[in-house]
């Protein structure tokens, strides 16, 4: 059983520093918590999120659970197809998009639902029981900082990979354009010392 209490960093080594560890740590124990709480016959932590996020608006694409659950896409799939032969979610062709399926809760999915939320509630207030009261709001304000940075970083992965390519689109169309200049010869202009070298005229007879 999970119990409340202070790490000591006392021989923790480089560890005791990385917020990468430190954060694995901490999923590891959250997610003990979670299946303490809802035994072993309960949903797990990403079947809840896809059932939590299809009930707070049913007709969900795939993509959209996505973006709703921070699942990635090939995991979310398979993840929604166990869930469809077990009857707790249904998938059907979108109405507005024929490429795309929709996700609607089944009954079985709405009860399943119901009876997880109390015990998912329990967990979150196991969890949150292990901190100060005077940290908890700053820890979930930080957790939800990362969360919209991580929901965040494929649209800015996007508009980076775009302006890269726009940006080596421009310096190929510069490169071009001094290689055709290199390639035009230039014009040779007379020296005005060279034109005053020149024999003047004879003056025109009488």
């Amino acid at each position: 059983m999970v119990k409340s209490g202070k790490s000591s960093k006392k021989n923790a080594g480089p560890l005791a520093a990385s917020p990468s560890h430190l954060m694995h740590r901490a999923l590891q124990l959250a997610l003990d918590v979670y299946t303490e709480e809802v035994g072993p016959d309960g949903l797990t932590q990403r079947q809840f999120a896809v059932l939590e996020a299809v009930s707070a608006k049913a007709g969900l694409s795939q993509t959209d659970l996505v973006r709703a659950t921070g699942i990635d896409r090939s995991t979310l799939a398979d993840l929604v197809a166990r869930m469809e032969s077990k009857g707790l979610v249904e998938r059907r062709r979108s109405t507005l998009d024929a490429r795309a399926m929709t996700v609607r809760l089944t009954e079985a999915g709405t009860a399943a639902l119901e009876a997880m939320r109390p015990r998912v509630q329990s967990a979150d207030k196991r969890i949150l029981a292990l901190l100060p009261k005077g940290r908890r709001e700053a820890f979930l304000t930080v957790l939800a900082e990362l969360a919209a940075t991580a929901d965040a970083a494929p649209d800015l992965a996007k508009a980076e990979a775009r302006a890269a390519k726009k940006a080596a689109k421009e310096a190929r169309k510069a490169e071009k354009a001094a290689k055709k200049a290199a390639a035009k010869p230039e014009k040779v202009k007379t020296p005005k010392a060279a034109k005053a070298d020149k024999p003047a005229k004879a003056p025109k007879a009488a």
